[in-house]
């Protein structure tokens, strides 16, 4: 399960007028860790709930009784231009397709739809989202111009606006799922900027620091994964790694450029998975 959907803060609609689709996409989005949907039948609420309900996509069939799905592609675009509207239908036509694209839809889906194409158009139009988001986020807090977290800061002394933007910035991407790269040299603060990334995210799990740089391989995966009892000689004992240890909260890996190829794959693969 993907814990970064897991955590989607927002819903994904479905709008079809097939009880049984609904059920069948509703099963595959959470089966892909996406526990918030909302499912809607009748073309005609659509409007009406997103302006009582924000939502980070919506996934509209074509051929509906009362409004079409080209009919609310339109509308939802013009109102509502940041969320990302997937189009399904049974019509592989390029015309259609092409309509539909230019309305500002974000992809068009053909049934029966393979399941591989359906989770990596939902994975890439949930990325979108939140990217857009980001940048809006960000552009609000620039132009404000203050910091609202100013307590995550304590820590770090400084009155100079380039850092005050820094502020700004790390305030706009702790509230997202995405993994955060702090580059910098030895000695100016990596790690405090990443324990205010982990308190102002609002994540309840604790914060985990290590600095991974010296570990060989085989410490590496240790530290990071633990080990079963007996999983080799001398391991007497499970032991928990601190991946477990940072579940629901924030895993601080310092120094991951001095760790080896073979450590870089598997956190490579950590950071996918």
């Amino acid at each position: 399960m993907n814990k970064q959907l897991n955590n989607l803060p927002l819903p994904i609609l479905l709008v079809d007028d097939e009880p049984q689709i609904l059920k069948s996409f509703s099963v595959m989005l959470k089966s892909m860790g996406i526990k918030q949907i909302i499912s809607v039948e009748d073309s005609r609420e659509v409007m009406k709930l997103l302006e009582e309900q924000d939502v980070a996509g919506v996934v509209l069939d074509l051929s509906m009784p009362y409004l079409s799905g080209i009919e609310l592609l339109t509308e939802v675009n013009n109102i509502y231009p940041h969320v990302p509207v997937i189009i399904m239908t049974a019509v592989n036509e390029i015309e259609t397709a092409v309509e539909c694209m230019r309305a500002g839809a974000f992809d068009y889906l053909v049934k029966p739809i393979e399941r591989s194409r359906f989770e990596a158009t939902i994975r890439r139009a949930l990325e979108f989202f939140t990217l857009r988001s980001e940048v809006t986020s960000l552009k609000q807090r620039l132009l404000l111009g203050h910091v609202e977290n100013e307590d995550a800061f304590s820590s770090i002394i400084t009155v100079d606006k380039k850092m005050r933007a820094i502020f700004q910035y790390v305030e706009v991407i702790a509230v997202t799922q995405q993994p955060v790269l702090i580059i910098g040299e030895t000695g100016v603060g990596k790690e405090l900027f990443a324990k205010a990334v982990h308190d102002i995210s609002g994540r309840k799990g604790r914060f985990v620091a290590v600095n991974v740089a010296g570990l060989d391989d085989t410490m590496f995966s240790d530290t990071l994964f633990g080990h079963k009892k007996g999983a080799y000689t001398g391991a007497e004992e499970a032991r928990e790694g601190l991946i477990s240890q940072a579940t629901g909260g924030t895993l601080f890996l310092d120094e991951i450029g001095d760790t080896n190829e073979s450590s870089q794959v598997k956190l490579l693969r950590l950071l996918q998975e």
